[in-house]
C-alpha cells in the first residue's frame, strides 16, 4: 500500500523493491537468506506494474547501509530523482543511521504514519538533522502490519493472507520459511 499510495503522490514512474542484503545489526532467526529474500521481492512485484525488485542489496556481500545503496542506484541512474519511501517509525530513527545526512542528499523521504509512531516524531528527527524539507507525507490508511509481524505469525503458523502477496504467502508456507 504505501508503495501504490507513494508512486502516486509523488508522482513516482517506478517503486524499486529493495530486501536487505546483509543487515549490519538486525538478526532475523530464522534467516531465510538473502536469495529468498530476493524471491519474495520478485513476487511481490508481480501484483503491480510499478513495482521492480532490485537486487542492489543482495548482489553486494559488505553490509548494506542505506546511503551506498542509494549511491549505487544513483551511479546507475543519474537522471532520475529518489524518494525513499518508509514508515514515521523507521524515519524517526533516521539519525542513528550510518551516514543519515548522505542519505538525504540522495534521496527525499516520503513518510507514512505508522500505528505507535506519530509524523511528530519523524518530522523532529528530520528538524535534529537539519533536513526539514527533504521529506513529505504519504497520506494513506494507517495499517499495523510489519515484517515483524507477517514473520512471528508465520513462525506460529498463523494465516499471513492479505498481509502479503498471495504468491508470497505460498512461498513462505511452501518452503517452511521463518519456523523455527
Amino acid at each position: 500500500m504505501l508503495a501504490q499510495d507513494g508512486a502516486f503522490q509523488f508522482g513516482l514512474d517506478q517503486v524499486l523493491l529493495v530486501p536487505m542484503g546483509q543487515s549490519p545489526h538486525k538478526r532475523i532467526d530464522p534467516e531465510p537468506g538473502r536469495e529468498m529474500r530476493l524471491e519474495m521481492a520478485r513476487l511481490a512485484a508481480t501484483t503491480d506494474d510499478l513495482l521492480i525488485a532490485s537486487d542492489v542489496e543482495t548482489r553486494r556481500d559488505e553490509p548494506s547501509f542505506t546511503f551506498r545503496t542509494l549511491e549505487l542506484l544513483a551511479d546507475a541512474r543519474p537522471t532520475d530523482e529518489f524518494v525513499f519511501l518508509m514508515g514515521a517509525d523507521v524515519a524517526a530513527g533516521l539519525q542513528t543511521w550510518r551516514e543519515p545526512q548522505r542519505v538525504l542528499e540522495l534521496a527525499r523521504l516520503g513518510i507514512a504514519a505508522r500505528p505507535g509512531a506519530s509524523l511528530e516524531d519523524a518530522e523532529a528527527a528530520l528538524e535534529r538533522l537539519g533536513a526539514p524539507g527533504r521529506a513529505g507525507t504519504v497520506a494513506m490508511p494507517q495499517i499495523g502490519v510489519s515484517s515483524t509481524d507477517v514473520r512471528r505469525r508465520a513462525a506460529t503458523g498463523e494465516p499471513i493472507r492479505h498481509l502479503v502477496p498471495d504468491a508470497v504467502a505460498e512461498l513462505i508456507a511452501g518452503r517452511g520459511l521463518y519456523r523455527a
